[in-house]
């Protein structure tokens, strides 16, 4: 099957923690702020867990959601956002909160859920906006369940992988931003971005790249709206 045609009108911004670092959200792996220091992943993060305990799993993400409506958008949400007054852009997001969407950002892809939602435990396809209200035990969805948090906990699949991946795949612009690209299968997508097309990794530490893209080791908050501003001169 021949590829589709390389679009040097469409960017592709696949998003990390580390976008929101600046933003006060703290990191689910690295620093000592880091969500896992203080919490073990098998009691608020896990399907089983859910199964067993869906009052820890409900609570940690419902904390989760309370400091994420805290957080404003940083200078390199904006500047994404800005983007699409000349672009057609795609932001695909490890993270769960809504800073993009809140900057502006029209096309965004939640590869590990959206905890702004809610849905059912029973069909995956039932989600429930919940705007800035937590889940409360005892809110059920049409099929008469609990409802949980709309993000994919470990030892579930991401169903949006090949959503994500095939974005990539006629983009004539991709940039990595502040993600560790340590968590699998989504740290694989990177394979179908397109060797004509302009990549860079943004991250403040020295990580190694995927094939062909160019490490850009800096801060997002400080880089991206440089990137961005540039494009947007072309």
């Amino acid at each position: 099957m021949a590829k589709p045609e390389v679009n040097h009108r469409k960017i592709v911004v696949f998003t990390g923690a580390g976008i929101s670092l600046a933003a006060g959200i703290p990191t689910f792996r690295f620093g000592e702020d880091a969500l896992w220091v203080n919490h073990k992943v098998s009691e608020v993060a896990t399907a089983s867990a859910l199964r067993k305990n869906p009052e820890a799993v409900i609570s940690f993400f419902n904390d989760r959601k309370a400091d994420i409506l805290q957080a404003e958008p940083t200078q390199a949400h904006i500047a994404i956002a800005n983007l699409e007054e000349k672009y057609e852009v795609v932001v695909i997001t490890t993270n769960l909160d809504n800073l993009h969407e809140k900057a502006g950002s029209t096309n965004v892809i939640h590869v590990h859920g959206n905890i702004m939602n809610a849905r059912s435990a029973v069909d995956s396809s039932l989600v429930y906006p919940m705007g800035e209200k937590p889940i409360c035990i005892g809110d059920l969805c049409e099929h008469g369940v609990q409802l949980r948090p709309d993000v994919v906990l470990f030892d579930e699949n991401v169903e949006l992988k090949s959503v994500a991946q095939k974005e990539l795949k006629d983009a004539g612009k991709v940039v990595i931003i502040g993600s560790s690209l340590s968590v699998k299968p989504i740290c694989n997508i990177f394979k179908a971005a397109r060797g004509r097309a302009d990549k860079y990794l943004v991250a403040p530490d020295r990580i190694k790249p995927p094939y062909g893209f160019k490490p850009i080791y800096a801060k997002a908050e400080e880089y991206i709206p440089r990137l961005c501003k540039r494009w947007m001169e072309i």
